[in-house]
């Protein structure tokens, strides 16, 4: 039943159980894994490790890398079996997530373009193990991944011993939409020779040595859908809020009337602005970006994208169904690369993207927190935000103005823990309004910011703020007695707001 799917007939016999395989990792070990915002992730042999890890009772701790976050409820397996020891770049569960604010699981948050390359300078120790979810092995014995490439490709090239999950719940359709590109060593690297979004620069396949080949496990499980949420009343009003203010630039001169290439950031509200963009008045744009979610669909239906390159394909159960049932419609319009590849900064920078990406807060002066709830507790992770940031040619962060009904302000006099500072945020957008803060000191963003980003009920609290810290002067105004007032108060009441105005 596998025959079509495993084509290099000297690898057959290496097909066992994910029990099996999974006896090829032992306690201390480094373990990359394919998977990339809960697409093309490992399923089996993880949990696999985990159950085995529960029955044995002794030690088996682990350091695990992946792409971006897993699906499945892996990660809440492996960590309830205490697998895993360290864990890194980016993870989206609760259970791992209460577990690294407790101290039992160490997290490494990085940059989504920078892991394989401290592997590759063995920065980060050898790594032993890779699990790769594939949809076929070919001829020559090239792994095809799956509805991700991440870091697989990577892992898979730096890995003592590979181990492969054929999916057969991953349709063969998949196969030739991938671009493997490999930087070369540092110092002496050959520049990225990615001109256009659409470019095709390596091979359809992760081209290993055989031997390194461990195991093949055959798998029969779809990705586990996108838990994204629909737009609404409050997204709607960021996308036109985006949508005039890039009507503005094209009248002005300042971006082309075909859009430069864009990017936007997994989630919820990134997904939802971009959504809005199917009835702007922008055609034939193209998208260059991390994660292909519903929207890069409902635009390539409405034909106002004409190319969507990514690093993994996200989607809702629904679009899911629909995408991979006819994904030969799609396919000469897409392509997944390594991770290393879609973030890279000579490309961004190159392409002259236009960045979104969602924030957890930013203050008046426009550092933003992607990261940290009171600048302690992680969320996910900074993902690639701050690849695209920094060497986009417009960075945009965009977040609703309030959060837990109102109890909480997305815009606060000092963000608690930075993830983008001043430096890296052009634009700052919420339902209330937009703040172009390009070209502004830090007294004139924080005057834009307060007028046209912040909810009514809070907009004076942060305007007495600003008055107060004026008093103290300096190149960027603040009260250091009373920046972090407002978690404070959060941390203590459950609101930002000061108890009279929460209780009326």
């Amino acid at each position: 039943m596998y025959e079509d799917r495993i084509r290099c007939h000297s690898l057959r016999d290496k097909v066992t159980s994910a029990a099996e395989a999974a006896l090829a990792i032992h306690d201390g070990m480094r373990v990359g894994a394919s998977g990339f915002t809960r697409a093309g992730d490992a399923k089996a042999v993880p949990l696999a490790l985990a159950e085995r890890a529960r029955q044995e009772g002794k030690p088996l701790r682990i350091t695990l890398m992946t792409g971006a976050s897993l699906g499945h409820d892996v990660d809440r397996a492996l960590t309830e079996a205490h697998v895993l020891e360290r864990r890194l770049p980016f993870q989206v569960d609760k259970t791992l997530r209460d577990a690294i604010n407790r101290g039992e699981v160490m997290f490494v948050d990085q940059h989504l373009s920078e892991t394989v390359e401290m592997l590759r300078a063995n920065q980060l120790g050898k790594l032993d193990v890779a699990i790769i979810e594939a949809v076929a092995i070919t001829e020559s014995g090239g792994i095809v991944p799956t509805t991700s490439v991440g870091n697989s490709a990577s892992f898979a090239i730096l890995a003592d011993k590979v181990i492969v999950e054929i999916n057969l719940a991953q349709p063969l359709a998949l196969e030739g939409l991938h671009d493997i590109w490999i930087p070369g060593l540092r110092p002496n690297r050959e520049p990225l020779p990615l001109v256009y979004p659409r470019d095709r620069v390596g091979t359809p396949a992760i081209e290993i040595p055989h031997e390194k080949i461990a195991a093949i496990v055959i798998t029969d499980k779809p990705d586990s859908p996108s838990t994204v949420l629909p737009a609404d009343a409050e997204t709607s009003l960021i996308a036109g809020h985006l949508i005039e203010f890039f009507q503005h630039e094209v009248a002005h001169g300042r971006m082309p009337r075909r859009l430069p290439p864009l990017q936007a950031g997994i989630g919820t509200i990134a997904n939802a602005v971009l959504a809005g963009f199917v009835d702007a008045p922008f055609d034939e744009f193209e998208i260059y970006s991390e994660v292909l979610q519903d929207s890069t669909f409902d635009l390539l239906d409405a034909g106002k994208v004409t190319f969507a390159s990514g690093a993994s394909i996200t989607l809702s159960a629904a679009r899911q169904a629909q995408v991979f049932g006819e994904l030969e419609r799609y396919r000469s319009r897409l392509v997944l690369r390594p991770q290393e590849v879609s973030n890279h900064p000579e490309v961004i920078r190159r392409l002259g993207l236009i960045a979104l990406n969602t924030a957890l807060e930013f203050d008046i002066y426009g550092n933003v927190n992607s990261t940290h709830v009171g600048g302690t507790h992680m969320m996910n992770g900074i993902g690639g935000s701050g690849d695209f940031s920094r060497n986009a040619s417009c960075a945009i962060f965009a977040t609703k103005s309030t959060a837990k009904g109102g109890c909480v302000s997305s815009v606060v006099p000092m963000v608690p823990h930075c993830d983008h500072n001043e430096h890296d945020v052009d634009v700052v957008v919420t339902e209330q309004g937009l703040a172009d803060l390009r070209g502004l000191a830090p007294r004139e963003r924080a005057t834009l910011i307060i007028q046209n980003c912040v909810h009514p009920q809070y907009r004076e609290l942060l305007r007495d703020y600003y008055r107060d810290a004026l008093r103290s002067g300096g190149q960027t105004p603040h009260r250091l007695e009373e920046a972090f007032a407002w978690h404070a108060r959060l941390r203590d009441t459950g609101s930002m707001l000061p108890a009279a105005q929460a209780a009326a």
